[in-house]
């Protein structure tokens, strides 16, 4: 009611928006002078268009005010505030209802850019999200209620790997910029698809990632991790994976070679056990696992 006993006007908004998450880092979205005239950073998204699916107005949000392709998440949580006395150009009686999706971008995508001219958005940044937290970084409430409530994505792997020596070398590959730790060298291996035997996992990583035909033997050892951090998809988790290594053979001559394209492998190469012993050649810790079984 106004003080003169009138019912205010009542407007009703539906938005969507994205906790994206990268690192230690969140992307934000600065309100433009056209909405305050303090530095002000929001998380990316707005209102909906009529008929428009709100994981819809979220990808389309986000490309406007970031120049960022953004893969959206299935749940979403909603928050409501009820605004009484609301400028809106006008006094009125604000209803906002907010859903928001976790959210992800490509983990080599470019830096941020606001494509909007003349809108609400006037810049976008990668922000830390500690600032965030301590209130260093001024954010909308919605950004802090949002990140109270935000779970980090679990995620459980089950890969196979195979450990194939060849006198004192070692058959390992090397993570690309679109895998876990690039510049790293791992076995041969990755997950296993559904349905797909351990084994069966086995011949086809090695082929996709070496180019060599292997016979797989017995299982060696069972190794695990756990780690928090951003997938190759770019999406941020809780990982743990769960490694089979398989001991294998290829034949006698055979010479490796990266066969991916985009993937999270980049070269393939014997490796000598003594520069990995000397710490020359940075490897994965299934690489330990591996070779201290055998050394066992």
């Amino acid at each position: 009611m106004s003080r003169g006993g009138r019912r205010l006007p009542r407007r009703q908004r539906v938005a969507a928006y994205a906790v994206i998450l990268r690192g230690e880092d969140i992307l934000l979205s600065r309100l433009s002078p056209m909405v305050t005239s303090d530095e002000v950073w929001s998380l990316p998204g707005g209102g909906l268009d009529h008929g428009e699916d709100p994981r819809a107005a979220v990808v389309r949000e986000v490309r406007e005010e970031t120049g960022l392709e953004v893969t959206v998440g299935e749940t979403a949580r909603v928050f409501s505030h009820h605004g009484r006395r609301t400028w809106r150009g006008r006094q009125v009686d604000a209803h906002a209802l907010r859903i928001v999706y976790d959210g992800w971008v490509a983990a080599d995508a470019p830096a941020p850019q606001t494509q909007e001219v003349g809108g609400t958005t006037s810049e976008a940044a990668w922000k830390p999200l500690a600032g965030v937290l301590d209130g260093s970084v001024p954010t909308v409430p919605l950004v802090r209620d949002a990140l109270a409530v935000h779970r980090v994505e679990r995620v459980q792997r089950v890969s196979a790997y195979a450990l194939i020596r060849r006198g004192d070398e070692v058959l390992l590959t090397r993570n690309s910029v679109h895998g876990p730790r690039p510049g790293q060298w791992s076995l041969p291996g990755g997950g296993v698809e559904f349905g797909e035997s351990p084994r069966e996992t086995v011949v086809r990583e090695v082929r996709e990632e070496t180019g060599l035909q292997c016979r797989v033997g017995g299982l060696l050892a069972v190794d695990d991790i756990t780690l928090t951090g951003t997938a190759p998809s770019g999406r941020h988790e809780e990982f743990h994976g769960i490694h089979l290594i398989f001991a294998a053979t290829v034949p006698d001559g055979a010479e490796p070679f990266s066969t991916e394209l985009g993937g999270t492998t980049d070269a393939a190469a014997w490796v000598g056990l003594a520069d990995i012993a000397a710490g020359t050649v940075p490897i994965r810790d299934v690489v330990r696992t591996a070779l201290a079984r055998l050394a066992g």
